[in-house]
Formats: C-alpha cells, structure tokens, sequence
C-alpha cells in the first residue's frame, strides 16, 4: 500500500488575540484597538494547514472537556482534519494563548499550555497504529519532550519522515536529535539549540554543523523576511522569502512547517518543498488570526504567490 498522509503529534490552543498601535512597557496601562478569539495552537495550525493544502492529515493531542476544547475540535473537522484520534482531558483546560498584535505585524505570545502538557507517551503508544497510514509525522516543542522522543522513536520504527519544528525553544538531547529527519528552528531557536551565537550566513551553517553531527539529517532554518537556508551534509542553499505586506505573523512559522509536511508526505523533493512553504507562509501574514489565514492551493494561485 502507497503511504501518504501527515500525522501532526501535539497542541491545540484558543488565541485570544488583541491588536494595539504598540506594545505596552512594563506597568503601562493602553488602549487596543481589537479583540479576536482564533483556533490556534502549533499542532493545530500544522494539521489545518495541512489538510487545507489537501494532506490526508491525522490529528493526536489532547484539549480540555470545555467550550474552547469544543470549539477548536469542530474547526479541525470542518477544515478537513481527522480528529477521531483526538483525546478529551476531564481534568485540565484546554490550551490557551494570550496574543498581542502590534501596528507593524509583531507579535507578543503568552501560552498557558493546560491539557496540551498531559499528551503523554502511552498516548503516543497507544496510538502507533496510525503511524503505519502516514508517510510524514510532524510534531514541536508545546507538548511534553518525553512525548515527543516516544512518537520519534515509533516513526523511526514505521520508516516514516519525521519532523521536529522545535518551538517554542528548548534544549535537546542527542538521543531526540539522532531520530529527526528534519528540524526547523528559527535563528533564535538554532543558537539555543547548537550553543553558538548566530549572527550571519556563517555562523548559521555553524550551529547547523553542529546539529548534524549530533545526528540531525536536514536543517531548515526559518529567517523571516529573508527565507529559509536548508543545511545538510550534502546541500546548503537559502530560499528567498517572498515579499509581501505583513499584517500579523502569528502562525507563519506553522504555515511553512504545515507546507514542509504536506510536500514531503507527496513525494516533493525537498527544495520544491521549502519553495512551496515559503510561499504559504507569505499567505499566512497577509491576514489576522493562524488557522484563519491560511491557504488553500488555489489562494496561492490568486495571490501569484504560486511557484
């Protein structure tokens, strides 16, 4: 049987989002312009993004047994996610995220994980069966890394393409970095990651360097307005980003990791990948809210933004 598909392994969270001219300094007391509510959450925003593209795309994680936890699971399932592997926690809220908007598109995010810390690795295990139906697994750092390391573990095991998005930033073992297929850090991700400063192109192929030899097979490195920069032991080349107006740039990054995931599980080569992902999460800034702003195939064709 031909395996396509994505499973995304992690987060769901309610963006509570609030658009101001500017931040607030510590003990300032302003006035915003908005409030919005949006689906949200890094996994979420990747398996949406996802299906979306048009990716079979399976959704394992945990949200609350609570009117937000409703909510985000009736947006996966109208998007096109399969949530029938979705876990209800009793005991705990769903996920949260408090956001600020700024006038020139930054952001400020405030995550109160809630249930999404309760997706455990007998979870994980209990569900392996899955892992046979997919080509990629996806996952990132809002749920617990003892989770993680189990789904790369049982994705290593079903010859599936792993990718690991680490963010929001954190440590890793070598035994996690060993397992991953593709990780994605943002520069401040990659300096946390590999202990090196990153400044410039060279010291990014510099921590990167580090990362593959702690076993990591590719390196994408997300650099905002200037592209992604793909490192491997065989390949270095930067991607331009594309060049359009940002309005709020809250889920860019999980609109390019959503993209990687839905290319790969079709058999792109990986260049034509990124390429396609850069072009997503140009679409992704254009409007307000994650899951929102994110394109179907077609939407990149109407806003040329198609390669």
């Amino acid at each position: 049987m031909k395996r396509e598909g994505v499973l995304v392994i992690g987060s769901a969270n309610m963006d509570l989002v609030i658009s101001v001219e500017k931040f607030p300094q510590p003990g300032e007391t302003i006035f915003g312009k908005k409030f919005e509510m949006f689906p949200g959450g890094k996994g979420a925003n990747q398996a949406v993004c996802c299906a979306k593209l048009g990716a079979k795309t399976f959704f394992l994680g945990r949200m609350g047994n609570d009117d937000f936890g409703k909510s985000l699971s009736k947006n996966m399932k109208k998007e096109g996610v399969d949530i029938h592997h979705l876990l209800i926690d009793e005991n705990e809220n769903t996920g949260t995220a408090l956001i600020t908007v700024e006038g020139k598109g930054e952001n400020e995010i405030v995550v109160i994980s809630g249930s999404n810390m309760n997706l455990s690795p007998d979870d994980v295990e209990s569900k392996k069966e899955i892992f046979k139906e997919v080509k990629v697994v996806i996952t990132q750092l809002e749920i617990p890394i003892f989770t993680i390391l189990e789904a790369a573990r049982i994705a290593k095991q079903n010859g599936n393409i792993f990718i690991l998005n680490p963010a929001p930033g954190l440590e890793l073992s070598e035994k996690l970095l060993s397992l991953v297929d593709y990780l994605t850090p943002n520069e401040t991700e990659l300096e946390l990651l590999s202990g090196i400063s990153v400044k410039d192109e060279k010291s990014i192929e510099m921590a990167a360097e580090e990362l593959l030899n702690k076993g990591v097979k590719n390196v994408i490195v997300t650099m905002g307005e200037k592209g992604a920069y793909l490192l491997s032991k065989e390949r270095k080349e930067i991607f331009p980003a594309k060049k359009i107006k940002v309005v709020d740039s809250t889920g860019a990054g999980d609109a390019f990791n959503g993209a990687i995931a839905y290319a790969l599980s079709n058999g792109e080569e990986i260049g034509k990948a990124i390429q396609l992902a850069n072009s997503v999460a140009a679409f992704a800034v254009t409007k307000m809210g994650a899951q929102s702003s994110l394109p179907r195939l077609e939407d990149l064709e109407l806003y040329k933004l198609a390669n």
